[in-house]
């Protein structure tokens, strides 16, 4: 898998969950702090504001996202001197549905989606998101973002056989096209910096993509230098700088998380597990592994099978 694809599945936890609200004037809420998840707002139809932790109001219009990484509390109103009464919903109780609440006044309609994180060992790029991001529905930009929207939308108005798979999927489909438009963005606004740096330098994003694709090659400095069409020592320097570790760094803990996750998610042995993300023996990898998680593989299994 590519990079981006991989950071998705392996940030994911369990299924996601969706619902469509109608919000009618005069309405204010409040979502309390939500750690180990992270949240879509969508704006469908009318506008609002988002109120966030820290900072000025936002104005949200149809066509707008709002993405929150990191769980932080947030409240949306129809205007932003509204008093906020706290939400009591479960942001993890169903894949989808639908509510309406407030007054009898203007409508404003918001497609909200949540994801469950493993906090264990979230990828460093979400670390490295801001506690909000705000996609204006500018006009021709995102198009695919936009597309996902629509058909999240559709199939939650109208569910039928199959939603459930089409929901999930599409969820997955909107966090992708929300993390590229983001970077995106920082990239024409020539503010990049960390992993948004690295994703947009060529160079390092070649040897990325390439550690992600093939985690179970036999990767050095130098051949990953030269995927990347670089000098070892001036690769080495601009990988490290950027991401935050050295390459070999990361291919190491790339793929011990990756061990963990397929000891969460699979029924393989593992010796296969060691084999799959490259390691010579299961002796070696439960070493490496009990480095970076602090227990062996086969506990590590029964303890996340417990919880």
């Amino acid at each position: 898998m590519d990079m981006l694809s991989d950071v998705v599945a392996f940030m994911r936890c369990g299924r996601p969950t969706s619902a469509r609200v109608s919000w009618r004037a005069p309405w204010g809420v409040s979502f309390r702090s939500a750690p180990g998840s992270a949240g879509f707002q969508v704006m469908l139809r009318g506008s609002c504001w988002l109120i966030p932790p820290d900072g000025e109001p936002v104005p949200l219009s149809m066509g707008d996202l709002v993405f929150l990484p990191h769980g932080d509390p947030f409240g949306l109103a129809d205007d932003p001197a509204r008093p906020l009464v706290e939400s009591d919903c479960d942001p993890h109780s169903e894949l989808f549905a639908s509510a309406d609440f407030g007054g009898a006044g203007a409508e404003t309609v918001i497609l909200s989606c949540g994801y469950r994180l493993n906090l264990d060992r979230t990828h460093p790029i979400l670390g490295s998101l801001p506690g909000v991001i705000h996609l204006p529905a500018t006009l021709g930009s995102h198009p695919e973002l936009r597309a996902a929207v629509e058909l999240l939308a559709a199939e939650i108005d109208t569910p039928r056989p199959g939603t459930d798979t089409v929901v999930s999927s599409l969820l997955d489909m909107l966090q992708l096209y929300v993390l590229r438009a983001y970077f995106e963005t920082q990239d024409e606004l020539c503010t990049l910096s960390g992993w948004a740096a690295a994703l947009a330098d060529p160079a390092i994003g070649r040897a990325l993509d390439a550690i992600h694709r093939d985690p179970v090659r036999r990767w050095t400095v130098e051949s990953l230098g030269a995927h990347a069409g670089m000098s070892r020592a001036g690769f080495a320097r601009r990988f490290t700088g950027l991401v935050g570790q050295p390459p070999l760094a990361y291919l190491t803990w790339w793929r011990l998380a990756s061990g963990a996750r397929m000891l969460r998610e699979s029924d393989a042995s593992v010796a296969e597990v060691a084999e799959r993300v490259g390691y010579g023996s299961e002796f070696a990898f439960g070493n490496a592994f009990k480095r970076e998680f602090g227990v062996a593989p086969g506990r590590y299994r029964r303890r996340v099978a417990v919880a």
